[in-house]
């Protein structure tokens, strides 16, 4: 298992985390996505390292954009 931590801009509600968290789970290989509101933190669990590319786009579906 690999996690990793993202910082997204933008979310500002529970609707927020919502969007984020199936667009991101919607990745193949994502085994669990945990949204902190608050900070912005993302912790993405994958079976395997993920492409920061495709975690990116997913994040941009939902409307919302990757910080840094």
């Amino acid at each position: 298992m690999t996690a990793t931590t993202y910082t997204v801009s933008g979310m500002t509600c529970s609707h927020c985390v919502t969007s984020v968290s199936e667009e991101v789970g919607a990745i193949e290989g994502v085994t669990g996505v945990v949204v902190d509101l608050p900070t912005g933190a993302v912790t993405v669990t994958s079976a395997g390292p993920l492409a920061a590319a495709q975690v990116r786009a997913a994040v941009e579906e939902a409307g919302y954009q990757l910080a840094g």
